[in-house]
C-alpha cells in the first residue's frame, strides 16, 4: 500500500525514491538510522583509526614479504581509488594496481591513472575486455530492461581482483568502498554485483555471441579463495579522515588528479547511465542518495543539496553528445534505443539468480558448522 508523499527531514530522499521508506518522530528516514549504525560500527577516525590502519599495514607487509606485491587494488581514476592509492603509498605498501578497460574510459580518467601510477611508482595491470563481447553484454542488459547495467563492470573488477590475488599469492585487497560517501542507496536501485548466474541468464536471453575474455567469479570460488587462500578485502577509507572536498584537494595536489564532474563519471557510459538512462527510464536520480550520504556524514547541508538538485544530472548539451556517442558505440539505431527506453523496467529476479552453496547443494548442509568454524578461525587473521 503506497503512502502519501513525504521527504526525509534531514536528507533529500523521499517516498518517490523508496515507497517503503519509514520515518521516526522527528521525520528522519530509516536510511539515516542505518547510516548512523554503520558509521558507529565501521568508521574509526583519529588515533583509533590510525592505529588500526598501521596494524593492518604491518600485517600486509609481513604477508607480502619476499613477493613482488603485498596487496592489490582496483584503480579507476576516480576519487575513491585514487585516495586508496595515496593511502597505500603513505603506509609504505606495495600494491599492484589493476584497471579494467571496458571501452568506456574518459580521456581524463586515463590521464588520472597515468599520473597516479607515475607519481607513486606503482605497477599497473590493465585488463582489456573484448569489446565486441562486452558490447553484446551491455546491449543484452539494455534489452532486458533491468536497472543495474553497471553490475557487469563491477562484477568483472571484483572477479579480476580475486583471481589475480589468488594467482599471485596476494592475501590483501584494498577497497575504496566506504561508509561516509557511498553507504546510502535504496536497495531496488542496484543488484547483487557478485551474481554471475544472473549475468549469464540475461546474456543467454538477449546476447548474440560468446562472452570472450570476461572474468566471472562464482560464490564457491570466492569462498575457496577466502578460506583456503585467506584473501581478505579491506575498506581502509573507513579508517582515515574522509571529507570529500578535502580528499579531492589532497589527490589534486599530491597526484595531479583532475576532477571529472560527478561521482563515477570517469566512465562515459556511467555518466550517461546515471545522468540519462536512470532518471529517464527508471525515475532514479542517484545524486539524491550520494548527497544524502554526505548530509548524514555532516559534510553537506540539505539546503546545498537541494540547490544542486535544481540542475539536471547532465546538461542538455552533454545528454545529446553522450546519447549520440553511446548509441553509435553500442550499435543501436536511434529508433532501437528509443524503443528500449520506452520498454517497461523488469526486475533482475525475472532471470535466474545465484543461490547460496548450501541451497544449491543440500547434501552439504551438515558441513555448515565446519565452514562457520573455519570462518571464525580465519577472521582474526584478516
Amino acid at each position: 500500500m503506497s503512502q502519501p508523499y513525504r521527504q526525509c527531514s534531514l536528507s533529500v530522499l523521499d517516498t518517490l525514491d523508496d515507497p517503503h521508506m519509514t520515518f521516526d518522530a522527528q521525520g528522519r528516514c530509516h536510511y539515516y538510522h542505518a547510516y548512523k549504525r554503520a558509521e558507529a560500527r565501521d568508521v574509526k577516525t583519529g588515533s583509533e583509526g590510525e592505529t588500526l590502519l598501521q596494524n593492518l599495514a604491518e600485517r600486509i607487509r609481513a604477508d607480502g614479504r619476499g613477493k613482488p606485491y603485498d596487496c592489490i587494488m582496483g584503480l579507476s581514476g576516480g576519487v575513491d581509488s585514487s585516495y586508496v592509492a595515496w593511502q597505500a603509498h603513505r603506509l609504505g605498501l606495495r600494491p599492484l594496481a589493476v584497471h579494467l578497460d571496458n571501452g568506456w574510459n574518459s580521456e581524463l580518467s586515463v590521464q588520472n591513472i597515468e599520473q597516479i601510477v607515475t607519481r607513486l611508482n606503482m605497477d599497473l595491470y590493465t585488463h582489456v575486455l573484448d569489446w565486441n563481447a562486452f558490447r553484446d553484454l551491455q546491449r543484452a542488459y539494455l534489452k532486458a530492461s533491468v536497472i543495474d547495467i553497471e553490475v557487469i563492470t563491477d562484477h568483472a573488477i571484483f572477479a579480476l581482483l580475486y583471481r589475480i590475488a589468488g594467482k599471485k599469492g596476494i592475501k590483501h585487497i584494498l577497497s575504496g568502498t566506504n561508509v561516509v560517501t557511498e553507504f546510502v542507496l535504496p536497495p531496488h536501485w542496484i543488484f547483487n554485483k557478485g551474481d554471475h548466474v544472473n549475468i549469464q541468464a540475461i546474456h543467454k536471453a538477449y546476447g548474440t555471441q560468446p562472452l570472450v575474455n570476461y572474468p566471472f567469479m562464482d560464490l564457491r570460488v570466492k569462498k575457496w579463495l577466502q578460506l583456503v587462500k585467506q584473501i581478505r578485502s579491506h575498506s581502509i577509507l573507513n579508517w582515515v579522515p574522509y571529507h570529500k572536498a578535502e580528499v579531492k584537494q589532497i589527490i589534486q595536489q599530491e597526484l595531479g588528479w583532475r576532477d571529472y564532474g560527478g561521482k563515477h563519471f570517469e566512465s562515459i557510459f556511467t555518466r550517461f547511465y546515471q545522468g540519462y538512462i536512470l532518471p529517464t527510464k527508471f525515475g532514479v536520480d542517484k545524486r539524491k542518495a550520494h548527497l544524502s550520504n554526505l548530509i548524514f556524514a555532516g559534510q553537506l547541508t540539505k539546503q546545498a543539496a537541494l540547490k544542486e538538485l535544481e540542475s539536471p544530472p547532465l546538461s542538455p548539451r552533454m545528454v545529446e553528445e553522450d546519447r549520440t556517442f553511446v548509441i553509435k558505440k553500442l550499435g543501436f539505431s536511434p529508433e532501437e534505443f528509443t524503443q528500449i527506453m520506452q520498454t517497461p523496467p523488469r526486475p533482475h529476479s525475472d532471470f535466474a539468480m545465484e543461490q547460496g552453496i548450501f541451497t544449491q547443494y543440500p547434501a552439504l548442509k551438515p558441513l555448515r558448522g565446519l565452514v562457520n568454524l573455519a570462518k571464525k578461525w580465519v577472521a582474526p587473521q584478516a
